[in-house]
């Protein structure tokens, strides 16, 4: 009797883990698509306009969150996912094709973040100051560089001390 008993109290415990496991298998197997910036896109670091400022934006889809986190500038989304405390499992991550949108105003055009080049050290800014311009090609990139600066690296190129966010608000001269 206590045999019985026990395997249904496990098989109770463990209708709810399958059935939640399932539901993952199903989230994770489900192509992310990159939403759009509109007017009203905010910053989820700091609530700024996404569409105020120049430069390559980001957004990051984590896993269980219907709606994806929007960055004003591809340093953010680094200094976010490289945090050690960073613990949220990430499902997508999408930065601009700055080989194809236009710095001033960019819009659309969203590559997955990990198999896109980036140049650090640029002369161009973006929304806080210095930024990693990112490209699909690595021609775009490396025109790029040759026209502003800076050198070219892959996503895991890019270390967390890099990913620096102090002094965004002096090269802003809207805040």
């Amino acid at each position: 009797m206590n045999f019985n008993r026990r395997h249904l109290l496990l098989a109770a415990c463990a209708a709810p883990l399958t059935v939640l496991i399932g539901c993952s298998q199903s989230d994770a197997a489900t192509p992310i698509k990159p939403a759009q910036i509109d007017p009203a896109t905010t910053c989820d670091l700091d609530g700024m306009l996404l569409a105020d400022y120049p430069g390559p934006k980001a957004q990051v889809h984590f896993v269980g969150v219907a709606a994806p986190v929007f960055f004003c500038d591809t340093v953010e989304m680094f200094a976010t996912l490289l945090r050690p405390e960073q613990v949220r499992a990430v499902r997508a991550a999408f930065v601009q094709d700055m080989g194809r949108a236009d710095w001033d105003k960019p819009q659309g055009h969203w590559i997955e973040a990990d198999k896109a080049l980036y140049i650090v050290g640029s002369k161009r800014h973006g929304s806080m100051g210095p930024t990693f311009a990112s490209f699909a090609a690595e021609a775009d990139a490396k025109k790029f560089a040759s026209a502003h600066g800076g050198r070219l690296l892959s996503y895991a190129g890019i270390k967390p001390d890099m990913a620096d966010l102090s002094g965004g608000a002096v090269h802003d001269s809207r805040m």
